[in-house]
C-alpha cells in the first residue's frame, strides 16, 4: 500500500476544492455541520427533547464521531499537521468535537457545539467567491488603519459611562436599584447605546435628567465610529482603485470590478 499516494489523494479531497471529490466532500461537510446544528437547537427545546431524546442523542454522537474522524484525517494527510492544529480552522475543528467528550465531565458543555457553524465559512471556497475576498481585505485594512481612532473613541465612551454611572449611584442609591457602581455603569452603558432595557430606572428628578442627557449623548456619539470607519474605507478604496492601472494608456482609478480601461478600452490585468 502506497501511503504517500493515499495521503496526497486525501489531501486533495479534504483540503482542496479543485476536484469533484473535493467539492462533494465540502458540500457533504457543510450539510453535516448544518444538520448537527439543527439537532443541537432542537435538543434545547424541552418538548422535542422529551419525545425524541434517544434519536437526538444517537444523531449527535454520530456527527461527533464523523467530525472526529474528519479531524484525524486532516491531521494524517496534512503536510504540516502542527501548523494545521494551530491554524484558525484547526482550532475550530478541534473545538467542534471536544464539547461532546467534555460533556461526560461537565454536563451542559455540549451546547458549545454551536461553534461548528463557523466552519460553514468554507462554503466561500466552493462557491468560488474569491472575487469578494479583495473587498473583505479592503474592509479589514480600513479597520486596522482606524484602530487608534476607534481606541480613543471607546476610551472616551468608557470614561463617560464610568462618570455617569458613578453619578447615578450617588444620586439614586441602592434603594432605587443602583446597588453598586458596576451596576450603575451597566445602566449607563445600556442607556448610552440607546438599548435601554428598563431593568434599572432612575426615580429622582435629577436622576431622570441625567438619564435624558445620557440618551441624547448616545444618539450624538453613535455616528462617530461610523464616520471614522467610513473615512478610512473611502481612502482605502481610492488607494486600491489607483493601483488598477491600464497597461496601454497608464490610466488609473478604475473600479475594482472593471474589466476594461474606461479611456482606451484595453483589457485590464487581473487585480483580485
Amino acid at each position: 500500500m502506497n501511503h504517500p499516494n493515499i495521503r496526497k489523494k486525501l489531501y486533495n479531497i479534504i483540503f482542496g476544492t479543485q476536484s469533484k471529490a473535493g467539492q462533494y466532500f465540502d458540500i457533504a461537510l457543510i450539510i453535516a455541520i448544518l444538520s448537527s446544528e439543527l439537532i443541537l437547537i432542537l435538543s434545547s427545546v424541552q418538548d422535542v427533547e422529551s419525545q425524541f431524546s434517544r434519536v437526538l442523542y444517537v444523531l449527535e454522537w454520530t456527527f461527533t464521531i464523523l467530525f472526529t474522524i474528519e479531524y484525524l484525517l486532516r491531521l494524517y494527510c496534512s503536510p504540516k499537521p502542527w501548523a494545521y492544529v494551530r491554524s484558525f480552522y484547526g482550532v475550530i475543528d478541534l473545538i467542534a468535537v471536544l464539547p461532546s467528550y467534555l460533556a461526560f465531565l461537565f454536563p451542559g458543555s455540549n451546547y458549545l457545539l454551536i461553534v461548528r457553524l463557523i466552519r460553514v465559512m468554507r462554503i466561500f471556497r466552493i462557491l468560488k467567491l474569491a472575487r469578494y475576498l479583495q473587498d473583505s481585505n479592503i474592509l479589514l485594512r480600513s479597520l486596522l488603519m482606524a484602530q487608534r481612532k476607534i481606541l480613543v473613541f471607546f476610551s472616551t465612551v468608557a470614561i463617560l459611562v464610568t462618570v455617569l454611572g458613578s453619578m447615578l449611584y450617588a444620586i439614586e442609591g441602592p434603594e432605587n436599584g443602583f446597588t453598586s457602581i458596576p451596576t450603575s455603569i451597566y445602566w449607563a452603558i445600556v442607556t448610552i447605546t440607546t438599548v435601554g432595557y428598563g431593568d434599572i430606572v432612575p426615580q429622582t428628578d435629577l436622576g431622570k435628567a441625567i438619564a435624558a442627557f445620557t440618551m441624547l449623548l448616545g444618539y450624538s456619539i453613535l455616528a462617530v465610529p461610523t464616520g471614522i470607519i467610513t473615512a478610512e474605507l473611502n481612502q482605502e478604496m481610492k488607494h486600491h482603485r489607483n493601483l488598477i492601472r491600464c497597461p496601454n494608456c497608464a490610466t488609473s482609478g478604475h473600479d475594482t470590478d472593471a474589466n476594461y480601461c474606461r479611456e482606451c478600452g484595453t483589457e485590464l490585468p487581473e487585480h483580485l
